[in-house]
């Protein structure tokens, strides 16, 4: 099949390889120009651009999906448009340019979690038996009818990060199949049913943890805000990044640390921890015991592996503490 496919970052990549190997005819690419990268800020090619150079097929950069890239997709008389993470909403005469319009990737079990964050938001809300739907793209946010979807289970301890690469490599087998039963039926495709919820952007104040809050609550917004815009605990009105954390045998809820994004809870051995005798920490307080960084929080503790002071470098949460006499309390 002629394909125009569409992306930007990393995640889109192994669909576009998997098209190409396939033997599809990618007659073009669009992504998103370039853009300013790093500390230097050097202007940087998106992966997809990266990608598609590889392999010799045309790229069309662009930021505003106007008449003229309209122009230049509809001289490519494409069969079928595939998109994943472009990045910038599609216009209605762009919709329509393929013979057999477009479909989309997306990160979730649809009509659950339309929307930015897909992912970030299910993870946050406890869900770890994910998924990924491949829709028509029509002008409403992510209705269109469902043409394939899988499913994907992440672990406890997976971040969002994690868990996005690994679903990233699960959706282009998603997108394949669709592809082929498009082929077979070009009208193919399933509405979607009632259960609506929608993935709002994340934005800085949805990393705050709570540190008088449950163990699950605390590992469920960890997960999902990491590692953006990132996960942090309020210290004396400064943000205190929180990037790795561990279990700890002794918390009330019993879970063992992912080796790999989609292994299953249990997988690794969960970290030997005995409290001290005559020992009883309120939530909040977050002190080194035999050695561990331990964070006591309403249910049970986890370990802080690192973190990362406002302004400073990432570091090992026992330095940290070390700093401040080997005990703090987040209470204030």
């Amino acid at each position: 099949m002629r394909i125009i496919f569409a992306g930007t970052p990393a995640i889109a990549t192994p669909t576009l390889q998997v098209l190409v190997s396939a033997g599809h005819d990618v007659c073009a690419v669009l992504t998103r120009a370039d853009a300013p990268q790093g500390r230097i800020r050097k202007m940087t090619a998106s992966p997809v651009a990266e990608c598609a150079a590889e392999h010799g097929i045309r790229v069309i950069k662009a930021n505003r999906l106007d008449v003229e890239v309209t122009a230049k997709v509809r001289q490519l008389r494409a069969d079928l448009g595939v998109i994943v993470a472009y990045g910038s909403i599609l216009g209605a005469e762009l919709l329509k340019t393929p013979r057999l319009g477009w479909v989309n990737l997306h990160f979730s079990k649809l009509p659950a979690w339309r929307g930015a964050a897909p992912v970030q938001r299910a993870l946050m809300a406890g869900e770890r038996e994910l998924g990924v739907s491949v829709f028509r793209l029509v002008s409403e946010l992510d209705a269109g009818d469902i043409v394939t979807k899988d499913g994907y289970t992440a672990a406890k301890f997976d971040t969002a990060d994690q868990v996005l690469t690994a679903m990233g490599a699960v959706g282009a087998g998603t997108v394949l199949d669709a592809v082929a039963v498009l082929e077979r039926n070009p009208q193919a495709g399933t509405p979607q049913r009632e259960g609506t919820s929608y993935a709002h952007k994340l934005v800085r104040a949805d990393g705050r943890l709570d540190v008088r809050g449950s163990v699950t609550d605390f590992i469920n917004t960890w997960a999902g805000v990491t590692p953006e815009p990132g996960a942090y605990i309020d210290f004396g009105g400064e943000p205190l990044k929180i990037h790795e954390i561990a279990p700890l045998a002794g918390a009330s809820v019993s879970m063992a640390h992912s080796a790999a994004p989609g292994s299953a809870p249990g997988d690794s051995a969960a970290l030997a921890f005995e409290p001290p005798p005559q020992t009883t920490l309120s939530p909040g307080i977050f002190q080194i015991l035999q050695g561990r960084a331990v964070l006591q929080l309403s249910d049970g503790a986890l370990e802080i592996v690192t973190v990362q002071p406002a302004g400073k470098q990432r570091m090992a949460a026992t330095a940290w503490l070390n700093g401040r006499g080997k005990k703090v309390d987040f209470n204030g």
